[in-house]
């Protein structure tokens, strides 16, 4: 991944392709591969050799704790790299070798070092951003939610974009980039980070990003770095603006019909502080957002798809879990290895040759309940219908037709869940519980035909009111005066 992302980044400096190939060592086809290549979304994995763990496994957390305690222990009385090999050789049978232990200590040393030994960025150049998240409060469909938002700020030119998502995974991050970047039209060169909550893990100092944000970083040619822990002023700027956005663009707290539809409504927002002046500069801020563009990237001919895939075996009952929740693949996935996309808002499951099976919300903290689709339980109700008194389906229908389910014999029973089951396919779940609930109300027998034709009716919103019929407008037809014309023979 790092030669692909040097390729790129070179390539993006404008160096010709027979340099770069010989900078890094590598064929020009290469070079020329990474180069041109418009997408790096993922894709779904393929079944891969397992890669063999490090020798240094089960010893790193005792040579960091030589390590760490040699802090305290004077300068020409500390462990070196040789010492600290031969104590695990004959301490605790270690049969690597010496390179991988030198390369550990050396690493360690290097995350490490004092904070004196450095300096601070003070001065942001054109075309860098930083990214940080906070919270807010929104009403979203009339429920009152706790938002974490995606705050992009460009230091040079102090313009701020926002965009709220339900969680701080890395598919939120990379969505709500894309959406930022799409919408000025521009890739900036360098991300600040405060941490790597998200996009990776932090172990120290030391950031390991997740694979998803590496590919996008090389989809749009930028490069990252992370702030050191407890250094806020080497984010500041995007630290105020977090505090501003939600005091100027979410109170009071922002009310719109679908999250999409808010952070629509928080970019257009962002973009009339252009018109404001500069705290410091006395210029106006799409002036000097100007020159932040000009001195970005240009977006390349597709834009990253941000989703995640990870590999899943389900359950015995169909259900796999993610993040802590569960979701219902479908009984007649049962013991099998499926693939589940991760979006920021959706759950995609695809089966073993990447074919879609279900599509969930996806849901952010624990979820008690299995999060299923209805009409996926219904092949195994019809197979077993007397699983129908603790079915999960039997609360999300009418009472008329939860009635009728308990009275019904257990092959009536069948038949009727067959004939919703046939009405899903065509008309959806809810279309046909409600088809079966007017033919029960009615007092009809709710067979497969009348049930699937209703069903695709309702589903359709071609269906008749029902209204009372007056029958006595038929009496004037027998009780009406009747004359007939002897010349003409026209009855009158």
């Amino acid at each position: 991944m790092s030669v692909q992302e040097n390729i790129r980044r070179l390539d993006a400096q404008g160096v010709p392709g027979r340099e770069i190939a010989r900078t890094l060592g590598i064929s020009r086809d290469s070079v020329a591969r990474y180069a041109d290549q418009q997408d790096f979304s993922p894709v779904p994995p393929a079944p891969a050799a397992r890669p063999g763990g490090s020798v240094l496994t089960g010893f790193d957390h005792i040579i960091e704790q030589w390590l760490g305690e040699d802090q305290r222990r004077p300068r020409k009385q500390r462990h070196t790299a040789k010492r600290i090999f031969d104590r695990l050789v004959a301490e605790h049978g270690f049969t690597g070798t010496y390179s991988p232990v030198q390369r550990h200590v050396k690493k360690w040393a290097a995350r490490n070092r004092q904070a004196g030994e450095g300096f601070t960025e003070l001065v942001w150049p054109a075309g860098t951003v930083q990214v940080d998240f906070g919270q807010a409060e929104a009403i979203i469909a009339g429920i009152r939610q706790v938002l974490h938002i995606l705050v992009v700020t460009f230091p040079f030119s102090n313009m701020r974009f926002v965009q709220a998502y339900r969680g701080e995974t890395a598919e939120c991050v990379c969505h709500g980039l894309r959406r930022v970047f799409e919408h000025i039209g521009a890739a900036p060169r360098h991300m600040v980070f405060d941490n790597a909550t998200g996009i990776g893990r932090r172990v120290g100092t030391k950031v390991v990003e997740s694979k998803l944000f590496g590919a996008f970083k090389l989809h749009y040619r930028a490069e990252s770095r992370y702030c050191n822990p407890y250094s806020g002023h080497e984010k500041g700027n995007v630290e105020n603006a977090v505090g501003f956005l939600r005091r100027n663009l979410m109170v009071p707290e922002p009310v719109a019909a679908t999250l999409a539809g808010l952070n629509d409504v928080l970019l257009a927002r962002c973009d009339a502080l252009a018109g404001t002046t500069h705290y410091r500069k006395a210029l106006a801020l799409g002036e000097l957002f100007a020159q932040d563009m000009a001195a970005s990237l240009a977006l390349p001919g597709v834009g990253f798809n941000p989703v995640r895939y990870e590999s899943r075996k389900a359950d015995k009952t169909g259900n796999i879990l993610i993040d802590g929740n569960t979701y219902a693949a479908g009984p007649a996935f049962h013991g099998r290895n499926l693939t589940v996309g991760l979006r920021h808002d959706v759950i995609e499951i695809l089966d073993e040759h990447s074919a879609p099976v279900r599509s969930f919300p996806r849901a952010f903290g624990h979820q008690a309940e299995t999060i299923f689709e209805p009409a996926s339980l219904l092949p195994l109700l019809v197979t077993k219908p007397g699983a129908w008194s603790h079915s999960p389906l039997r609360a999300l229908v009418t009472d008329p037709v939860r009635d009728w389910f308990a009275k019904a014999t257990a092959t009536d029973r069948r038949r009727l869940l067959n004939a919703v089951d046939a009405a899903s396919g065509s008309a959806g779940f809810e279309a046909a519980v409600q088809a079966a609930d007017t033919l029960i109300r009615r007092g009809d027998t709710p067979d497969m035909a009348a049930l699937g034709m209703l069903a695709r009716r309702l589903a359709h919103g071609t269906e008749p009111t029902a209204a009372n019929v007056d029958l006595s407008v038929y009496d004037t037809f027998t009780t009406r005066d009747t004359t007939v014309n002897t010349s003409t023979g026209e009855v009158a």
